[in-house]
């Protein structure tokens, strides 16, 4: 028997926030002595995904299926032309670790690189820092964005190990040197030890005076809103934050925007929407009016009108007393890893400001989920597969390709030695800045001016020291079930 649906609201954090409620991470047991075989587990999956996946049509039969196959295979077994037209759903054995995964809590060095070869016999490779978390082990130590780690403990980087050398708990680093186009070992290392971290989504923001204009720059994450630590009780509200730098922006007279949105692979569309408010021009005019609309399967479409009125499917602009209210453009900076909720940014904004991208083509997710998880708590498992699907103020949702968006100016970051994130002369923000007003820069606190060179960058080698953050998504509020 299908279950009904009882909906309770759609937006994940923005809901929350307005309540002053969090984001708990449940806790999930066993409670029944009686032991669940596959079969159990795997016909509740091929329900839920029956009612909630965006493509139920394409799923086969249930008696069609082997119902006795490990549940995490089976979970991929059942989706759309998987990898292909559906490259996006998962399945996590442990629904607590993956919810801790969408508030930003992961065991971390902290440190996101992207991987180069260091000659022409691409043998070895160079991993160059691309970004630093705050408060990470990886900062504590004095690591920063242009570092380059040429060992992992006492072994070279490799091109065959490259993607997977970072994942030990505790590492040795053996750091690098750049110069004249040639990778060198400087003989220094540092051992660095994972610790459970909350990311800090804002990585740097700061305003430039840039041709007679103000220009402010911000680099972001992840789209996390108001989360409580499960393990820690400490309470965050990153959307408060991400308030806070418009805020700042405002007051200091901000007149160009620079998002850096290159390392930021999605997360809560209600924080992606507040963002849209924050930036988009003459947002008093616009509250009220449609932002964007969700499309879910046909049957939970009809059910979400039946029970509250095709208005719930609609996401409309509300006023933000820090909006910068006079932006006609914003600079975006993009890369493969630019994806979903960040997407959404993009596909929010156009048809009311001109949006300019910077960088490489987006990931190309036009597509959301929400959690499922078993209110009986049977089992652990959490399912995130994609349920939904969303069109801007226009109607228009066609960046669902693996070109993504396309750059207006394609650039590749393979400049070496990187600059600081904020930096005039790091090379995607000069590229923007270029455009607002081609002045030279004269260094000041925050750089001097250094040569650069094009090294051998490998395509799409951005990598996380914990392949769990390397997860490409959009999450929306989960229905709840009665049944």
């Amino acid at each position: 028997m299908q279950p009904k649906r009882l909906l309770i609201g759609l937006l994940f954090i923005g809901a929350m926030a307005c309540n002053k409620t969090v984001a708990t991470m449940p806790e999930i047991s066993n409670t029944n002595a009686k032991i669940y075989t596959n079969t159990d587990i795997n016909t509740w999956i091929h329900e839920e995904m029956s009612a909630n996946y965006l493509w139920p049509e394409k799923m086969p039969a249930l008696a069609k299926t082997n119902t006795s196959s490990n549940p995490m295979n089976y979970f991929y077994s059942i989706l759309n032309d998987y990898p292909t037209t559906d490259r996006f759903s998962w399945i996590d054995s442990s629904s607590t670790n993956l919810i801790n995964q969408l508030n930003g809590v992961n065991t971390v060095l902290g440190i996101r690189v992207s991987a180069f070869h260091t000659d022409d016999t691409k043998a070895n490779v160079a991993l160059v820092i691309a970004y630093v978390l705050k408060g990470s082990p990886a900062e504590k130590n004095g690591l920063k964005r242009g570092d380059i780690i040429l060992s992992v403990d006492d072994k070279a980087v490799t091109s065959s190990n490259y993607n997977s050398v970072l994942q030990n708990q505790t590492l040795k680093l053996g750091l690098g040197a750049y110069n004249n186009k040639v990778f060198s070992s400087t003989g220094k290392t540092v051992t660095v030890t994972k610790i459970e971290l909350q990311t800090n989504p804002i990585l740097q923001d700061t305003v430039i005076n840039w041709a007679g204009k103000k220009v402010g720059y911000f680099a972001y994450l992840q789209f996390i809103g108001y989360v409580k630590n499960p393990n820690t009780g400490k309470e965050y509200n990153f959307d408060d934050s991400l308030r806070a730098v418009f805020g700042r922006f405002k007051e200091k007279g901000v007149n160009e925007l620079v998002i850096d949105l290159r390392y930021n692979g999605g997360g809560y569309i209600s924080t992606s929407d507040l963002l849209t408010n924050l930036i988009v021009k003459d947002l008093a005019s616009k509250v009220g009016k449609v932002m964007n609309k969700r499309q879910y399967n046909d049957a939970l479409t009809k059910e979400i009108i039946r029970q509250n009125g095709e208005a719930d499917l609609i996401t409309n602009f509300k006023m933000e007393s820090n909006n910068i209210g006079s932006l006609n453009r914003v600079f975006v900076l993009t890369s493969t890893g630019t994806a979903s909720a960040s997407e959404l940014i993009i596909n929010n904004l156009k048809p009311f400001m001109n949006v300019i991208l910077i960088g490489e083509h987006t990931y190309g997710k036009n597509v959301g989920s929400f959690t499922i998880t078993d209110d009986a708590k049977r089992w652990n498992y959490g399912l995130q597969p994609i349920t939904l699907k969303i069109l801007n103020s226009l109607g228009q949702s066609d960046y669902g390709t693996v070109n993504g968006f396309l750059p207006d100016y394609a650039l590749l970051d393979d400049a070496l030695p990187y600059k600081l994130l904020g930096d005039p002369n790091e090379t995607y923000l000069n590229k923007a800045l270029s455009i607002i007003g081609p002045v030279a820069y004269k260094s000041n606190a925050i750089s001097s001016l250094r040569p650069v060179s094009r090294a051998k960058k490998l395509q799409g080698a951005s990598i996380s020291d914990n392949p769990i953050q390397d997860k490409f998504d959009m999450f929306d509020k989960p229905l709840k079930y009665k049944n």
